[in-house]
């Protein structure tokens, strides 16, 4: 059988034959066998006897983690990215896989100074004064070593593993063929969604593996808290930094998950509250925020300064999305289940397929659990969590972005109390939330909408003549035919020409709308409230006409 056709094939088949010894190894050996790989074991191996699943005393999760372990890096990071990915593979898997330790040997010195050398341009002795053999750490990515430049900073290096790149596109080659195998052969765990689950991998691992973007991530993180003295920013150096070797400030401090140890020295209720300001300064206000803040991802400085660390897993949202987010955290906190079933109807998560009486009622047991409690006994991402999981239950396919943020949100909530007892981040999140919905509403927010959709109804008012008239054209040269039948005729004409005064008054209303808008933009005249008294007169004037055609159509219906 043809296993792949590709170039190096060979050594992609001894991979493919590593991986499937590890299936076997663990119990999986009957996937083996239905997916007709048994050949591709060595010739000992294929009369075996396969254990049985009653001869491991481990679950199903337990021994698929032994089989990422068993085949290293790039298998090893699969299975940390799924964890974070609970609606794909299940709450089981997702805790399992959480627990997987990158804990990879380092890769020597001469690949050190060969990288750098290769990346940088010059050797380590031209570059630094001071260069640690010894890595801070070593992970599947690469490792991070110490340094010195020469104006005396100190420094960190992170450098890539040699052939990372290569060694994952071809693990990842190799994981799409076994998914169709095992889609083909094995019907029941297409509930997996085997092929999404690897573009997902693919998606995390491929940014990851990316210091470029790692920079990026970082000098846009940096710009959103420069004027926030209770955050750092490690400072990147561009000149020591590519694609493969990224260059930081060294930041010393103790890990926040050290932090009781040091009870006195630190504010550990500010620094709680100060972790849960930053996520919600980075979902809310930014949309741009730290994917996976966990505790080793976060240091704690002299003052009470958070610093956060590792920047490849990161997202961002949209303002559309932030919006939503806003409305959803409000209904959630109010108790509001109707609006939070209306609002995730808006976001486009429901739709007819769902049975809304028993959504609710769902959504009713969840909130239930905590409804009438106190505020710091209310577990606000548990309750997102749960709505998340609910919302998996109903088969319905959650944004990546938002499964994300639901485990960032409750990540920052544990912290937050594991420092503070009486710490509540519904307090953090109600002013955040409040303060987006506010603005959405404002009329600066109304002409930045009006501003950024000028152009298509420029564009709609000038196409629309020209329709109208082809329109026209086609009907009287014969090409569109109409059978008219003469019933109630002076009805029709009545009701067409009260739409058509109807039509021209919302016409002149948003005509007065985008008029008004663009005396606002430009700050000149008599103030009022900060805005052109002009500008304001014009909303005030089409607020009333539009309440009066509001009036009159409504009048009609009845």
């Amino acid at each position: 059988m043809k296993i792949i056709n590709y170039k190096n094939s060979h050594q992609d088949i001894r991979r493919i034959k590593q991986i499937i010894l590890a299936l076997t190894k663990f119990g999986f050996g009957y996937f083996i066998e239905l997916m007709e790989l048994k050949s591709k074991l060595p010739f000992a191996k294929r009369f075996c006897k396969y254990k049985s699943l009653e001869e491991f005393d481990s679950t199903v999760p337990q021994r698929v983690r032994s089989v990422l372990e068993e085949l290293g890096s790039t298998f090893i990071k699969f299975g940390q990215i799924l964890s974070t990915r609970e609606d794909l593979i299940g709450e089981r898997f997702a805790k399992e896989f959480s627990k997987l330790q990158d804990d990879t040997p380092p890769f020597s010195y001469d690949i050190i100074k060969s990288t750098i050398k290769a990346e940088l341009g010059s050797s380590i002795n031209s570059l630094f004064a001071e260069f640690d053999k010894q890595p801070l750490a070593s992970a599947s990515i690469g490792q991070v070593h110490k340094a010195v430049l020469k104006n005396g900073k100190k420094i960190v290096v992170k450098i890539q593993r040699p052939n990372l790149d290569m060694q994952i596109k071809a693990d990842i080659r190799i994981l799409r063929y076994l998914g169709r195998l095992i889609e083909r052969h094995v019907p029941d765990l297409k509930y997996y969604h085997l092929n999404e689950i690897i573009d997902e991998f693919e998606r995390s691992i491929m940014k990851e593996i990316n210091y470029y973007q790692e920079r990026m991530n970082i000098k846009r993180f940096e710009a959103m808290f420069k004027d926030d003295k209770t955050i750092l920013v490690p400072e990147v150096y561009d000149e020591y930094s590519t694609q493969k070797v990224l260059t930081m400030q060294f930041v010393k401090g103790i890990k926040i998950t050290n932090l009781i140890k040091y009870n006195g020295r630190y504010d550990s209720k500010l620094i709680a509250r100060s972790g849960a300001e930053s996520f919600f300064k980075q979902v809310l206000v930014h949309g741009f925020f730290h994917a996976d803040p966990h505790p080793g991802n976060i240091l704690i400085l002299k003052n009470n300064v958070i610093c956060f660390l590792d920047f490849g897993m990161m997202s961002h949202i949209d303002q559309d999305f932030i919006d939503d987010l806003a409305h959803l955290f409000v209904f959630l906190i109010d108790y509001n289940v109707n609006g939070l079933i209306n609002q995730l109807t808006n976001m486009g998560l429901i739709d007819e397929n769902v049975d809304i009486k028993s959504f609710k009622y769902d959504v009713m047991d969840i909130m239930d659990l905590y409804y009438g409690s106190q505020l710091k006994e209310i577990k606000f991402g548990d309750i997102i969590h749960k709505l998340m999981m609910l919302l998996v239950k109903y088969k319905i396919s959650l944004p990546k972005e938002m499964v994300l943020l639901s485990r960032a949100l409750a990540i920052t909530e544990s912290v937050g109390k594991t420092l503070d007892p009486d710490f509540n981040i519904v307090e953090v999140c109600r002013p955040f939330s409040k303060k987006v919905i506010k603005q959405k509403i404002s009329p600066g927010k109304l002409a930045d909408f009006i501003k950024e959709n000028l152009f298509e109804f420029e564009h709609f008012v000038k196409i629309l003549p020209r329709s109208l008239k082809e329109a026209l054209n086609k009907i009287i040269s014969g090409k569109i035919k109409v059978d008219f039948e003469h019933k109630n005729l002076d009805v029709f004409s009545d009701n067409l020409e009260r739409v058509s005064n109807k039509l021209s008054i919302a016409m002149i209303i948003s005509a007065i709308i985008i008029g008004s808008s663009l005396i606002i933009q430009t700050n000149k005249g008599f103030l009022l409230f900060g805005f052109p008294l002009l500008g304001v007169l014009g909303f005030i004037i089409s607020a009333i006409v539009g309440f009066g055609l509001i009036i009159s159509i409504w009048r009609f219906k009845k």
